[in-house]
C-alpha cells in the first residue's frame, strides 16, 4: 500500500475527455420490517426451525436491493428533502421549533386553536410537534367567532365534502372535485377521519350518482379541486382550487387490514398492504411514501430522482427540488419539456380566492437558500494569469486551474512547508485528511485562494489556526476516519475569521451519502506530483469518475467511510502532494458539493487501484457538531 496521497493530480491525460411525523409513521417504528417473518421464540432447550427469508418483494419498477430491508419513509432524509418545517438529524426530518420557519414575507394561518400563525410554515411546525392538524385556513380572523375549516368523508358512498372558510368570516360547503383526486390525497381524508392507515382506494363518480344512491339531496353542486403531497394530516394543509360545477366528484374507501389479500403485492413501511402496480408511480400510496423509495424507474410519468425516489409530474419544474441532487429543476428538463408534445399537462391555474401551500413552500425554500452562500463560485473574479477577466472553462482531462478558479481550495501549511490541500467549508472551518495534520495547531497556517504553490497572488489570505479536530477514531495504521476539521483564528474584535473576499466561496457539505451515485464525473485539485513524478507549481485540476463497489480493488481494506474515484486505467488520479485535497461533485443545478477528501491509493496512477478518499457526507453528524448548522447545511436548515 502507497503512502498516504501528500497532495494531487497525477496526470497521464493530456487533452479532452468529462410530515409530518404522522400516527402511521410512528406505527412502522414499532412492527416488523416490510418483508420479514415475524420473529419466532423458541424453548432455551430447543433450537428454533430453519427458516429462509422471504426473497424481497420486486418488479422492473420496484426493489432497489439496497435500499429495500431498509423501511425507507418521507421522513427518510437521505433520499428526499424535509419540508422547511422539519430538520435533517442522522438521517431522519425531525420537526422544527415553530420560531426557526424563515421570517419570509408569508400569508397568515389561522389555526383551528383559533390562534393566528405568522406563516404555513410555523402552523406545520406546530401540527409536527404536536401530532395533529391545527391548520383551519389562510387568514387573519382567528376567533372563536369565524368558523373553521372541516372535511367529512361519507362511509357509505366515499363521497368527501369540505367546508373552507373566507377571511371575512363566511364561507362555503364544497364537494371535492375528481380530476386531480388520487391516493395520497385520500390517505389524508381517511386519516382525518380517524382512520389511521389512510385510503384502500380513491377514485371519482358523477354527482348525480350519489343522489341516485341514497346521498344527500342538498349535496354541494359547486367542487374545488384537491391535491396532497401525502404528509399533510388535514385537507386544510393540502392544495385547495379552482372551483368547479357540475363535473365528476372525489370519492374514496379507507383502508380495512382485515379484507386485505393475504397475498400482498406490496408491503408498506407502515404494513399496509397496495397492489405492487402501485409502487413507483409517483403517488404516495401508503401512506409514508415507502412504495415511492426504492425505484429502478417510474411508472406512467413520473419522474425518477437519481437517489431512486419517483416524484409526481407536477412536481418537475414547479421551483421546488424534491430529488437530492435538483435534476427535477435542471434547465436541461425544462428544455425536454418545452420541446415533447407528449409531456404531463400543465397544473391547473390556481384560483385567486385560494393561497398555494406550494408556494408558501417555494418561498421558504427560496429564502433558506439565498443564506446559504455555498458552491457557486464567483466568477466575476476569474482570472488567467495576466489578471484579464474570463469565464471558468472546463478542460477535461488534468490541465492548470485558473488563478482563482477552485475558490473552496486551500493549501494545508506546516511551519513553512505545504504538503496537504483542504476545502474551505465557511465561516472559520476548514476540511482535509487526519493524516495531514496534528494537534498542535500553532505549527499550522492555511492559506486561502493560493495558485502558485511558493508565490502569494493578489487575492491570497494567510489565517493562523486556533484548533485542530482529528476524528477521534482515526487510524494512522490504516486511514480509516481520515479526517479532521481546522478551525480558523478569528479577526480581532470580531467573529470573522478572513477578511471578505471575493475569490473564496465556501462549498457544501454533503448531508446524505446517496447525493451523487456511481459513475457521476467529479474534479480533483492540488500541487500534487505529475506524470513526470515533479510536483506542480501551480494548482491543477481533473475530472475522476465516482467508481462503485470498491471493495473488489482493496479487499478489507476499504472499509466504511471510504469512496474512491478516477479511472480503471489510471489516466487519471490523486497523488502524493494532494493529500486532504477536495473531491467536488455537482448536482444539477451546478452546485458544488465536498463529497471526498484526497486520501491513499495504490500508487500513483496503477491501473486497476484508483483512489480512495474519505466520504465526507458518512460524517456529517461529526462535522455538523462541531461546525453548528450555518456552515453545512443547505435545504435541510
Amino acid at each position: 500500500m502507497k503512502p498516504a496521497r501528500r497532495l494531487l493530480l497525477f496526470l497521464l491525460v493530456v487533452g479532452s475527455q468529462s410530515v409530518i411525523v404522522t400516527d402511521t409513521e410512528e406505527l412502522s417504528e414499532v412492527k416488523n420490517s416490510t418483508n420479514q417473518e415475524p420473529p419466532t421464540t423458541s424453548s432455551p432447550h430447543t433450537s428454533p426451525p430453519h427458516t429462509s427469508p422471504a426473497p424481497p418483494v420486486t418488479d422492473e419498477f420496484w426493489g432497489l436491493a439496497e435500499c429495500q430491508n431498509k423501511r425507507l419513509t418521507r421522513l427518510s432524509c437521505d433520499r428526499l428533502f424535509c419540508p422547511p418545517w422539519q430538520r435533517c438529524v442522522e438521517g431522519r426530518c425531525s420537526c422544527k421549533p415553530a420560531y426557526q420557519c424563515p421570517p419570509v414575507d408569508a400569508a397568515s394561518v389561522c389555526g383551528r386553536d383559533h390562534r393566528r400563525y405568522r406563516s404555513y410554515c410555523q402552523v406545520m411546525a406546530v401540527s409536527c410537534q404536536r401530532k395533529t392538524p391545527i391548520m383551519s385556513h389562510f387568514g387573519s380572523k382567528c376567533d372563536d367567532q369565524h368558523q373553521k375549516f372541516s372535511s367529512s368523508l361519507d362511509k357509505d358512498t366515499g363521497y368527501v365534502q369540505v367546508f373552507v372558510p373566507e377571511d371575512g368570516g363566511k364561507g362555503e360547503e364544497l364537494l371535492v372535485c375528481g380530476r386531480l383526486w388520487d391516493t395520497a390525497s385520500a390517505n389524508v381524508a381517511c386519516r382525518e377521519a380517524g382512520e389511521l392507515m389512510g385510503a384502500g382506494s380513491a377514485g371519482f363518480v358523477s354527482r348525480d350518482s350519489l343522489v341516485v344512491g341514497g346521498a344527500d339531496t342538498h349535496l354541494p353542486k359547486s367542487c374545488v379541486n384537491v391535491r396532497c403531497h401525502g404528509y399533510e394530516m388535514s385537507l386544510a394543509e393540502c392544495e385547495i382550487h379552482n372551483k368547479e360545477e357540475d363535473v365528476t366528484v372525489a370519492v374514496a374507501t379507507c383502508y380495512n387490514s382485515t379484507q386485505e389479500s393475504r397475498d400482498c403485492g406490496f408491503r408498506c413501511s407502515n404494513m399496509k398492504c397496495v397492489a405492487m402496480n402501485r409502487t413507483c408511480d409517483g403517488v404516495d400510496d401508503c401512506g409514508d411514501r415507502s412504495d415511492e423509495m426504492c425505484c429502478k424507474k417510474c411508472r406512467g410519468s413520473a419522474f425518477l430522482c437519481r437517489s431512486g425516489v419517483c416524484v409526481h409530474a407536477d412536481s418537475l419544474s414547479d421551483e421546488v427540488m424534491d430529488c437530492l441532487s435538483g435534476e427535477d429543476e435542471s434547465e436541461g428538463l425544462k428544455t425536454a419539456q418545452t420541446e415533447t408534445l407528449n409531456g404531463p399537462p400543465p397544473p391547473p391555474v390556481l384560483s385567486p380566492e385560494f393561497i398555494s401551500p406550494r408556494k408558501e413552500t417555494r418561498n421558504n425554500r427560496l429564502f433558506l437558500d439565498s443564506k446559504l452562500s455555498c458552491g457557486i463560485p464567483n466568477t466575476t473574479v476569474v482570472t488567467s494569469e495576466r489578471g484579464r477577466s474570463s469565464r471558468v472553462r472546463r478542460v477535461v482531462g488534468g490541465v492548470e486551474a485558473s488563478p482563482t478558479q477552485i475558490q473552496w481550495q486551500v493549501a494545508v501549511q506546516e511551519r513553512r512547508k505545504i504538503d496537504c490541500g483542504g476545502a474551505y467549508l465557511g465561516g472559520c472551518w476548514v476540511l482535509t485528511a487526519a493524516h495531514c495534520v496534528r494537534p498542535t495547531a500553532s505549527a499550522f497556517k492555511i492559506k486561502f485562494s493560493l495558485w502558485r504553490k511558493t508565490q502569494a497572488q493578489g487575492t491570497t489570505d494567510i489565517v493562523p489556526v486556533e484548533k485542530i479536530l482529528i476524528h477521534p477514531r482515526y487510524k494512522a495504521s490504516t486511514y480509516e476516519n481520515d479526517i479532521a476539521l481546522i478551525q480558523l483564528k478569528k479577526l480581532p474584535f470580531t467573529e470573522q475569521c478572513l477578511e471578505e473576499n471575493p475569490a473564496v466561496t465556501a462549498v457544501c457539505v454533503p448531508w446524505t451519502e446517496n447525493l451523487f451515485q456511481a459513475n457521476h464525473s467529479c474534479s480533483i485539485s492540488g500541487w500534487g506530483r505529475m506524470a513526470d513524478g515533479r510536483s506542480s507549481r501551480v494548482l491543477r485540476w481533473a475530472n475522476v469518475s465516482l467508481i462503485d463497489g470498491c471493495e473488489r480493488f482493496y479487499g478489507d481494506r476499504f472499509t466504511p467511510g471510504m469512496l474512491c474515484a478516477g479511472d480503471l486505467e489510471g489516466n487519471v488520479d490523486s497523488c502524493q502532494g494532494d493529500s486532504g485535497g477536495p473531491l467536488v461533485c455537482q448536482d444539477a443545478l451546478g452546485v458544488a458539493y465536498l463529497w471526498g477528501i484526497v486520501s491513499w491509493g495504490e500508487r500513483c496512477g496503477q491501473p486497476g487501484f484508483p483512489g480512495i478518499y474519505t466520504k465526507v457526507a458518512h460524517y456529517f453528524e461529526w462535522i455538523r457538531f462541531h461546525t453548528g448548522w450555518g456552515a453545512v447545511t443547505r435545504f435541510n436548515t
